[in-house]
């Protein structure tokens, strides 16, 4: 028998879902993997019978229905204060997942070296050992999680073709500066390197935070790939519907790509998702509060426990700090977590490059008496 690829010697199964089935197995309260146990908008799960109704049932064009794609064009020149052309700026994946290897293969060449900011979400690891690529781990410095100018630099001189940006970060809740966001641009242009952002919680950022995307910044959107996805911001993680946005050469690229990785994301669901990218601010607005007080229900059963943590500036998750428990193994604390308190996480040790097994992962999109059922639970933690 052949052996198989050596380079999934270098990485794991997904320990974020993992988490999850061990939750399904002990009945525990699943604050592991990122999906909201809340309904989509009314009116977009309407739009979904509405598209099955009417026969969306074959092949939409591969890179995007013109619909969809004209609807993703106008919501996003909004909120980037880019014009963006819906033919040439637009290539619209399945999920953001697909759309960060889009975006990595579309640029990077075997041997080429990519910067990831560490901690980092696991799949930009894996999609720069699948493109075969070569990771530079910069460090994101706890418990601000701020990188050193200096070693970015140094990364930037080892030759980058480009650099993983997840702005708001996934799993710190970080929200990068302007300041840190020119930074970043001005080393890209300097060493001519690429940079690919994941963006999925672009509308989830916490006063007085603010988004920036980085391809508005001057100089910036011709080397720049903005992944994001509707999963986070209209609780559709099911549906599998992101997006590459980027200049017409680069798209010219990522279109072949996809075409090859998946055909095409789903008909009836881009045909349904007009109906979301159409909504007015207020819609956004809303989201930001909801999403304000789901944090804030949550971080304050950590405060009774008393566990350290991150405040996020955005995004739905928090990094816990679990060094009271004296747990040498983060993992085997999750699953125990799991098991004996009915909570489950993740071990923040997928995260990072660095040996790091005293910070847990938990997130909070869900409904608030799920977040007070946790929240309960955790208190059994509560010590003295």
């Amino acid at each position: 028998m052949p052996s198989i690829s050596q380079r999934l010697d270098n990485f794991t199964e997904s320990v974020i879902r993992e988490m999850t089935r061990v939750s399904d197995g002990c009945g525990a309260i699943n604050l592991s993997q990122g999906f909201p146990d809340f309904d989509p908008p009314a009116e977009l799960v309407k739009a979904a019978k509405t598209a099955l109704d009417a026969g969306f049932h074959q092949y939409a064009v591969t890179w995007g229905s013109p619909r969809f794609r004209k609807a993703l064009a106008e919501k996003q020149r909004r909120w980037m204060g880019i014009d963006l052309d819906p033919d040439a700026n637009i290539v619209v994946t399945c999920g953001s997942t697909e759309a960060m290897m889009t975006a990595m293969m579309t640029v990077c060449n075997p041997g080429d070296k990519v910067i990831v900011f560490s901690p980092f979400y696991e799949n930009y690891g894996a999609d720069t050992i699948l493109t075969g690529a070569v990771p530079i781990y910069v460090p994101l410095t706890p418990p601000d999680f701020n990188f050193d100018p200096a070693e970015l630099r140094r990364a930037f001189e080892q030759g980058a073709k480009a650099l993983v940006l997840c702005n708001p970060s996934n799993p710190t809740g970080k929200v990068f500066t302007r300041e840190e966001l020119t930074l970043i641009s001005e080393l890209a242009i300097e060493f001519d390197a690429f940079v690919i952002t994941d963006e999925v919680y672009e509308h989830i950022v916490y006063e007085p935070n603010e988004h920036i995307y980085i391809a508005s910044l001057p100089g910036m959107f011709e080397r720049t790939l903005s992944c994001s996805s509707l999963s986070k911001t209209y609780a559709i993680t099911g549906w599998r519907l992101g997006y590459v946005i980027a200049s017409e050469k680069v798209i010219g690229g990522a279109k072949k790509v996809h075409d090859f990785l998946t055909v095409g994301a789903a008909a009836p669901l881009q045909e349904a998702a007009v109906t979301a990218l159409g909504f007015p601010d207020e819609y956004y607005e809303k989201l930001q509060r909801q999403y304000t007080e789901l944090r804030d229900v949550f971080l304050h059963y950590l405060d009774q426990v008393g566990l350290p943590y991150t405040r996020p500036q955005g995004a739905y998750y928090v990094l816990v700090d679990i060094s009271d428990f004296n747990a040498e193994d983060d993992t085997r604390f999750c699953r125990w977590l799991a098991q004996e308190i009915g909570v489950a996480a993740v071990p923040g040790s997928s995260f990072f490059h660095e040996p790091v097994n005293h910070l847990i992962r938990f997130h909070f999109a869900k409904r608030k008496e799920t977040l007070h059922a946790a929240g309960e639970r955790l208190l059994r933690l509560k010590r003295g």
